[in-house]
């Protein structure tokens, strides 16, 4: 079966270099000892910008899975992803996995005002007419999962985040209470919490009338503690900004934020550096490198040890169990 399985991305793209770790990782690890192969698949554009797609190694009967890049404009990754399942599709791939460590489009996964698209639905038409498998990290919605009518495995970062912390910052775990931003995420702090022995403290936020936020109060004692807040992503990261400020004004000592996207848009890492973080420490899901505060976590382990258990048949749930 080993031969069979090919990792595949664009040797041009920003994900090509974790995709070489993850076939490394699978052809050289002592427990795996696999012997997978490394594809390239080309993804260009035209002198009007309209993407194209070619597959430079034959597929004819391999378990592909291509590792796409997310850190391309949301159009361009739909589209290319899109071109590359019909592609190798075409060129007779025996099945066909996507490897999405961030979905773009997931945030639009209901109708949140009359007259609008839900794009996390369109976006798993699209994928489910020709894939036979996706595999992401923490969707932005779980329930989304349910639009797609194939296998879909929904990794979560925060063992490996959790691991990273242990290791590297002990001292910081003492004294700990692990803050949602908001209601929403209370689960993923107490998955934390649990993990790191921490206590658990969430962010209520009121909006007005328009959706802008009034007001946060802090529901929990956060008094004298170290404080890690933990999210799926950071996006202009104004409001983690602003609920630092607050967590600090009510006697939190070192203020630490995590996620697994690191989006980082609208002058976010400026926002970061001039914040009371000491540290924001994110995943590899979106390709990018440690700046400053910043510090980036590597998923290939788990994606690898992934993409091991789907080739040979094994359970992926029990890796978070």
């Amino acid at each position: 079966m080993d031969d069979d399985i090919l990792i595949l991305a664009d040797p041009n793209g920003n994900a090509w270099d974790f995709a070489k770790e993850v076939y490394n990782k699978l052809n050289f690890s002592s427990t795996k000892c696999g012997k997978c192969s490394l594809g390239k698949i080309n993804i260009g554009k035209f002198n009007d910008g309209e993407i194209f797609v070619k597959i430079l190694t034959t597929v004819r009967n391999k378990v592909c899975f291509f590792i796409h890049d997310s850190s391309m404009n949301p159009q361009d990754w739909a589209i290319s992803l899109v071109e590359v399942n019909d592609a190798l599709m075409r060129s007779s791939a025996k099945k066909i996995n996507n490897i999405l460590p961030y979905i773009k489009y997931s945030r639009q996964d209901r109708m949140t005002e009359p007259r609008t698209s839900i794009t996390a639905s369109v976006l798993a038409e699209m994928i489910g007419s020709i894939a036979d498998r996706v595999v992401a990290t923490d969707l932005h919605n779980p329930a989304s999962t349910g639009a797609y009518k194939i296998p879909f495995d929904n990794l979560k970062a925060y063992p490996v985040i959790v691991d990273y912390l242990r290791r590297r910052y002990p001292d910081f775990l003492n004294n700990l209470v692990v803050v949602a931003p908001d209601v929403g995420s209370a689960e993923r702090a107490k998955s934390y919490a649990k993990r790191l022995m921490g206590g658990v403290a969430i962010i209520n936020k009121s909006r007005d009338s328009s959706g802008a936020i009034r007001e946060m109060t802090v529901i929990g004692d956060v008094q004298g503690k170290n404080i890690l807040i933990v999210d799926d992503m950071v996006d202009t990261a104004g409001t983690l900004c602003k609920a630092a400020e607050i967590l600090k004004e009510k006697g939190a000592l070192r203020i630490w934020t995590c996620a697994t996207h690191g989006l980082f848009s609208k002058d976010a890492i400026e926002k970061l550096s001039r914040s009371c973080f000491e540290k924001v420490i994110i995943t590899d899901s979106i390709p990018q490198k440690n700046f400053e505060k910043i510090e980036v976590v590597s998923l290939a382990d788990l994606f690898s040890e992934v993409i091991y258990r789907i080739s040979h048949g094994q359970s992926v749930s029990e890796l978070f169990r």
